[in-house]
C-alpha cells in the first residue's frame, strides 16, 4: 500500500545549517499490515509519519500509495483529496483537539471537508463513531478540557476513522496516557484495525508494545532505518548494534529476569541532525565499530537473502 523510496525532509535553520530529519528513508508497508517504527527521540520518527500524509514538504525523495506517486509539495486539493485515504493519530491528546470545538464539530469536521453528508448524517456518524471507541452520544456537546487523557484519544480516533481511512499514521498515540489506559487504546486499534483492514504506521517508544501491535518492525536512528524486519526477529534477534540496545534497554517485566539480563548502555548522546557525522551515524557510540565505519555510510540490505534488511557492515 505504501513505498517510500529515498526520502529526505530537511529543515533549514539559516543559510548555512541545515536539520537532516530524514536522509535517505526507503520501505514499503503492505495492505492491512502494522509497520512499527522505533527510535530514540529525534530520530526522525514523528517528521517520518506527518511527511507520508502531507503535513511537511518533501525535500527528495517519493512517497508511493497504491502505486501512485504522492505530491511532492501539497495543495489545499491534494489534501481533500488523500484525507479520505490516510490520517493521523497525534501523540497528545491535550494539544490536538482544539479546545474551542465541541466533540460534535472535532469529529465531524473531517466529513464536513469531505463533503457530500446531511447534517443528519454527519450527527449520526458522529454517534456510531464515537460509541465505536468507548463513548456515547451524551459526550457530543462537551469540549475537551471536560475529558481524561485516555478520553481525549479516543475522540481523536475517532475522528481520524469516522472518513473510514485506509492507512492510518499513529503518531505515539500512548506515550501522553497512564499505563492503565495504554493497553485499552492500543486494544481498540488492534480492533479496528482487524474490523476495517486497516494498516497503520506505529510509531513508539515502547518496544514490548510495538511487538504486541506489530508484524513489522524498522528500528531509525538518526534520519535514517538501519535495521527492519519481521517483529519477532528483530526483537528476539538484533542485528544492528543499535537496535540490540534498544532491545536490552526495554524492562522485563519480571523483576527476577530484569535483574538477572545484561545490563547494556549507550555510550555518549545521538549526535546533532545539524552536523552528521562521517561514515555510519552509529559509529562513535557503537562498540564494535570498524575503521570503515568511521568514513562510509552503510546502506539498508537484506541479510542471507531473507526479508530482514540491516544497514551495518558487520553483516
Amino acid at each position: 500500500m505504501i513505498k517510500v523510496a529515498s526520502l529526505k525532509k530537511h529543515f533549514a535553520i539559516n543559510r548555512k545549517q541545515t536539520v537532516h530529519a530524514l536522509d535517505g528513508v526507503s520501505f514499503e508497508i503492505q495492505d492491512n499490515e502494522v509497520l512499527g517504527l522505533v527510535g530514540e527521540s529525534g530520530s526522525g520518527k514523528s517528521t517520518l509519519g506527518k511527511v507520508l500524509i502531507g503535513l511537511h514538504d518533501k525535500t527528495e525523495g517519493q512517497v508511493f500509495y497504491k502505486d501512485q506517486a504522492l505530491p511532492q509539495q501539497y495543495q489545499q486539493h491534494d489534501f481533500k483529496k488523500y484525507a479520505s485515504e490516510m490520517q493521523m493519530i497525534f501523540q497528545d491528546p491535550y494539544s490536538s483537539l482544539n479546545p474551542r470545538m465541541t466533540v460534535q464539530e472535532i469529529i465531524a469536521e473531517g466529513l464536513k471537508l469531505k463533503g457530500g453528508f446531511s447534517a443528519q448524517e454527519i450527527h449520526e456518524k458522529s454517534i456510531y463513531w464515537l460509541e465505536k471507541v468507548g463513548l456515547n452520544a451524551s459526550h457530543l456537546a462537551r469540549y475537551p478540557h471536560e475529558f481524561s487523557g485516555g478520553q481525549r484519544q479516543r475522540i481523536g480516533i475517532a475522528r481520524a476513522l469516522i472518513i473510514e481511512p485506509k492507512f492510518i499514521v499513529c503518531d505515539e498515540p500512548i506515550s501522553a496516557l497512564d499505563v492503565s489506559v495504554q493497553a485499552q487504546v492500543v486494544n481498540l486499534l488492534a480492533e479496528l484495525k482487524e474490523e476495517m483492514g486497516l494498516t497503520l504506521l506505529f510509531i513508539a517508544h515502547d518496544l514490548s508494545m510495538v511487538r504486541y501491535v506489530s508484524d513489522r518492525m524498522a528500528v531509525m536512528y538518526l534520519g535514517v532505518i538501519v535495521e527492519i524486519g519481521e517483529v519477532n526477529d528483530v526483537f528476539f534477534r538484533p542485528k544492528h548494534p543499535y537496535t540490540k540496545f534498544l532491545i536490552a534497554a526495554n524492562p522485563e517485566p519480571d523483576p527476577k529476569k530484569e535483574r538477572a539480563k545484561d545490563k547494556f548502555t549507550i555510550q555518549g548522546e545521538i549526535p546533532s541532525p545539524i552536523n552528521l557525522p562521517k561514515g555510519c551515524r552509529f559509529a562513535g557510540r557503537c562498540p564494535d565499530k570498524m575503521p570503515r565505519c568511521e568514513q562510509e555510510e552503510p546502506v539498508l540490505q537484506s541479510v542471507d537473502g531473507g526479508e530482514a534488511k540491516v544497514a551495518c557492515f558487520l553483516f
